[in-house]
């Protein structure tokens, strides 16, 4: 099997703390390229680092937050309009995906769900614990803590022969063991260095339970200005957007 290139497209949380791009991680290897969530600034992070939109066969949503699936619009529409798009584009997440999109497509452009495109565009709802493929990936989610009007999940990814876990957001859960065991990247939400609040982790709770999460690599994502000025003091790897790991 050759190489699996992941590459943090969008780093930040939903306050553009640090001056980050929202959630977005690009994979790329022989077989496909997708995209892990696809945060609302998410186009502009692609033609930023010159990824190419029309490249992405997959997209895969860990939760329906809008710093999370809110670029799915813009992406609809560049493909629609910009690219001209004629591949079939998958987007897989949690139950009710498709009318959360749409919606988010009328609020934003009227009328533009209804437009006619010249590319299929298909749904896949990912149902908890449930190995679903995705062609050529297959994806397992976990649901996790944090409230998104739809289940929230960790994502655990087969690319080739490769495993890449992600968190989504949440606070700590044992679901987390499960997505990351045996990973050879887990990327882990860590918005603040102590709890000040639910449903996401902090560096301290998240450290308390490293030894049991078994993956080969961690780096921490998704980090609040103060996560983010004490980051360099840490034994720890942090994403930032741009950044490239090579599985």
């Amino acid at each position: 099997m050759g190489e699996v290139n992941v590459r943090f497209l969008g780093s930040g949380d939903a306050f553009g703390s640090g001056g980050r791009f929202q959630t977005c991680i690009y994979v790329r290897c022989e077989a496909t390229h997708l995209l892990i969530d696809c945060g609302t600034s998410s186009l502009v992070a692609m033609k930023r680092f010159g990824v190419d939109p029309s490249l992405v066969d997959t997209i895969l949503l860990s939760h329906l937050h809008g710093d999370h699936f809110g670029g799915l619009p813009f992406f609809i529409m560049d493909a629609q309009f910009v690219s001209r798009r004629r591949k079939p584009l998958v987007v897989a997440g949690p139950p009710g995906l498709e009318a959360r999109i749409f919606e988010a497509m009328e609020v934003l452009f009227p009328g533009s769900s209804q437009t006619q495109r010249e590319f299929v565009l298909n749904f896949v709802e990912l149902s908890e614990e449930t190995a679903t493929t995705v062609t050529p990936l297959v994806v397992t989610p976990y649901s996790v803590v944090h409230p998104s009007g739809a289940p929230a999940y960790a994502l655990r990814v087969v690319c080739e022969d490769k495993i890449i876990a992600y968190s989504g957001d949440t606070e700590w859960t044992d679901a987390l063991i499960r997505a990351a065991h045996g990973a050879d990247l887990f990327v882990c939400e860590c918005s603040s260095p102590e709890k000040v609040g639910g449903y996401h982790i902090d560096y301290q709770t998240l450290m308390n339970h490293r030894p049991e999460l078994e993956c080969r690599r961690l780096i921490l994502t998704h980090m609040n200005d103060e996560m983010l000025r004490q980051l360099g003091s840490l034994d720890v790897e942090g994403a930032e957007d741009g950044k490239i790991v090579v599985l």
